[in-house]
């Protein structure tokens, strides 16, 4: 760790910009780290471009080693004073130079350097996930599969997530309306924006209604479904108070059509966690607990787990409260896989 407060006046120019340069990349990235934290984004492995570039005692770089393990697969040739990797072997549109005729590397070599580490940790299938102006880069990166020695078909899969825009706008650097991470959590909550790119496809332009998402209404989605769970809580709570407990479970008291539709929506939820991670949609998730939340409200208007004035407590009510767990489980389970709290009272 580098001291905080160096007197850079005080030391020679080149070994204070290096300090400063250092201090710097060290606060960024914490900053960095402690703004995903925030927003239940967690990486096992943070790894910085710069340590592909650096040389150990012998003088290779990761890069320079990624070079000549290209080599090795034959897929690499020398032009013009320039490296190539022959990426076209693998259905890319050209040739991609790999080291200029000066020497320098450009970003495929990073790119390359990355992709055989994250083989070396035992990675077979490797995802990305680019933006939504990268499209280019698909045949690129499977074509670095293929020169590496993988099967581009099978252990790489490229995907292009979309720009957002807020209120119509699209974000932009260039037109100075970017809304960083921090301050569209404090705006918005970090429930209903993680809810809300969740219910998405990735490949699909996404356009944030803020007001929406503030609201505490039915047709704020994250709302919605976090008011179901909540519900199923108080269910449980106050069937305790009722005297309604879990002791006896006959499913075939359960014939109202509010019932058999719940039931049978809750079946469906392991299929859907199944599908969606196969085909990297977790949008179908969030959709699976709206349709599940909408079916228990009517179940709840319709159903009645507490007895009515003094109504002994009979299996019928001690079946709906196993019914009404079970919705509530499985809202909390999904919540859970967006990364969305499900919150017992709201």
């Amino acid at each position: 760790m580098l001291e905080r407060e160096p007197n850079l006046l005080e030391l020679d120019d080149e070994i204070a910009q290096h300090t400063a340069r250092e201090i710097a990349y060290e606060l960024q990235l914490a900053e960095i780290r402690s703004s995903l934290e925030r927003f239940n984004v967690h990486f096992d492995v943070w790894k910085s471009e710069r340590t592909l570039h650096a040389k150990d005692d012998d003088g290779v770089s990761e890069i320079d080693a990624a070079l000549e393990r290209l080599r090795a697969q034959g897929h690499v040739f020398d032009d013009g004073g320039a490296v190539w990797v022959r990426t076209t072997d693998f259905g890319d549109d050209k040739d991609r130079v790999i080291r200029r005729a000066n020497g320098v590397y450009t970003y495929f070599a990073a790119d390359a350097a990355y992709y055989l580490d994250k083989s070396d940790r035992g990675f077979e299938h490797k995802i990305y996930l680019l933006g939504a102006d990268h499209h280019g880069y698909v045949h690129r990166l499977k074509a670095l599969a293929g020169a590496a020695g993988d099967d581009p078909t099978r252990d790489i899969e490229v995907l292009i997530g979309q720009l957002v825009s807020i209120n119509g706008a699209k974000l932009s650097k260039r037109a100075g309306n970017i809304i960083e991470l921090d301050d569209l959590q404090a705006w918005l909550g970090t429930d209903a924006l993680r809810y809300t790119l969740a219910r998405y496809p990735a490949d699909s332009p996404l356009a944030i209604d803020p007001e929406q998402l503030r609201r505490r209404t039915n047709d704020n989605p994250v709302f919605y479904v976090q008011y179901a769970h909540a519900r199923t809580s108080a269910v449980a709570r106050n069937a305790a108070s009722a005297g309604v407990d879990r002791s006896g479970f006959a499913p075939e008291l359960l014939d109202h059509e509010a019932e058999s539709a719940l039931l049978g929506a809750l079946q469906e939820f392991p299929r859907i966690v199944a599908q969606s991670a196969e085909l990297r949609e977790p949008h179908r998730i969030a959709r699976y607990i709206e349709e599940l939340a909408g079916l228990y409200h009517r179940w709840y208007d319709n159903c009645r787990v507490l007895p009515l004035g003094d109504e002994p407590v009979g299996d019928l009510h001690r079946t709906r409260l196993w019914l009404n767990d079970a919705t509530g489980q499985v809202l909390r389970n999904g919540l859970d896989l967006l990364g969305v709290s499900a919150p017992e009272r709201m």
